[in-house]
């Protein structure tokens, strides 16, 4: 099945992309390894470099992977100064240690660092930078606008208040871009304190004007409206709704730990249901309408689906294959890539193959030479040049000095 060109109809849903994305990262949570955790991340960047539009949101997953470092890092660095419960063997260097109270027990500053401590890290560190990474490739991948249309009606007004704070970032990093290369044209420095101040007052004043037409804009179409329900079935509704969403959250920390296996699942189908029940209710209050819905067609379904397999098959790895999932750092060993670990991993890349191609930016188009005996004009503007061009034209641009003419004698 061919992928179709990216168009209002043929567009995926934006849900699909956060169910893929959250399935990979499920999966990275379940493993240690090193070498499925980097799998898993090359899977997430393929997949967003292939369907990666060049919206705003778009741009922010190369923050989510600085992010993830950062993160790495700083795992790494309180594991250096700070110690690692994990005993070791093999001494790097020893720290000079600060003295600390009696009521500061297992705590420490400095002392031994040791390479059991260090690959401890090391892996704790690459899952977190994982996760982050595969919740990066969502907010890339998945309209912000689109996936609030598909929201129940429950749950509207708090998914605009998410949806305005995750487009405000994208937006300020895109207004920041843009002064910046206004300056540079100017020949104006775009780097430096001096220079950031310069540009916070243009970047804060476009800011303050995008608030004000979201809000006219939202008040123009009826945004905080609500219908009149009976007391009970609010009352029913909040009961619902905060007691599937407990259910949700307890089935999962069942499901992503190592001991909750037996009562997460059903745990969390009976959330599911509570909290689905509960927001059908709450929807009654909401008065708005949906043009042209969200459809969730065959290329969501693949695309969700290879997300759910991901997770689903890398935590039944976990009873078949636990080593190969969570090398151990005592003793030290080389962590190896199990195989069909890994091919379950490959399946997260069916949305490069299923998922509509985004189109192309369109490239502005050259200034095409003006004919001989006319005036140049580029982008549909005179550039005031009354040179007249021709054939005989000098390399430099001006043209041929006035050739003198011998007048025939009579």
């Amino acid at each position: 099945m061919s992928a179709p060109q990216a168009t209002r109809t043929t567009a995926l849903h934006a849900g699909a992309w956060w169910l893929w994305a959250l399935g990979l990262a499920t999966a990275a949570s379940r493993t240690t390894n090193p070498l499925l955790l980097g799998l898993l991340v090359g899977v997430a960047g393929y997949v967003v470099a292939a369907r990666r539009t060049d919206a705003p949101w778009a741009r922010s997953y190369g923050a989510f992977v600085k992010v993830g470092l950062v993160v790495l890092g700083i795992r790494l660095v309180f594991a250096f100064f700070l110690g690692s419960p994990i005993p070791g063997t093999h001494t790097l260097l020893t720290l000079p240690e600060v003295p600390l109270p009696d009521w500061a027990q297992g705590v420490r500053i400095g002392g031994r660092v040791t390479a059991e401590g260090m690959v401890f890290a090391l892996y704790d560190g690459l899952k977190l930078a994982a996760l982050l990474i595969c919740v990066g490739a969502a907010n890339a991948l998945a309209n912000p606008s689109r996936l609030l249309k598909s929201l129940p009606g429950a749950l509207y007004e708090a998914g605009v208040a998410v949806v305005v704070a995750m487009t405000f970032a994208p937006n300020l990093i895109a207004d920041v871009q843009r002064l910046r290369a206004a300056r540079r044209l100017r020949g104006r420095p775009d780097r430096g304190v001096t220079a950031l101040l310069q540009v916070g007052l243009p970047v804060l004043e476009g800011a303050l004007e995008r608030s004000v037409a979201l809000a006219a804009a939202m008040d123009a179409r009826g945004y905080g409206r609500s219908a009149q329900v009976p007391r009970a079935v609010r009352h029913t509704t909040s009961v619902l709704t905060l007691g599937g969403l407990l259910g949700i959250c307890a089935g999962t920390y069942g499901l992503l730990g190592d001991t909750g296996a037996g009562y997460g699942l059903p745990l969390l189908l009976a959330g599911l249901a509570a909290a689905l029940a509960g927001l059908r209710l709450g929807g009654r209050r909401s008065l708005r309408t949906r043009y042209r819905p969200e459809r969730w067609g065959v290329r969501a379904w693949l695309v969700s689906g290879s997300g759910v397999a991901v997770a689903v098959l890398m935590i039944w790895a976990n009873g078949y294959a636990p080593a190969a999932l969570h090398p151990p750092a005592v003793p030290l060993t080389t962590p190896v890539l199990p195989l069909w670990p890994a091919g379950s991993v490959l399946l997260g890349l069916l949305p490069a193959l299923v998922a509509p191609v985004p189109r192309a930016p369109e490239r502005p188009r050259r200034a095409e030479r003006a004919p001989s005996g006319t005036r140049a004009v580029r982008n549909g503007r005179d550039d005031g040049d009354d040179r007249v061009r021709g054939a005989g034209d000098l390399p430099g641009g001006g043209p041929h000095p006035p050739q003198h003419t011998k007048e025939p004698t009579p």
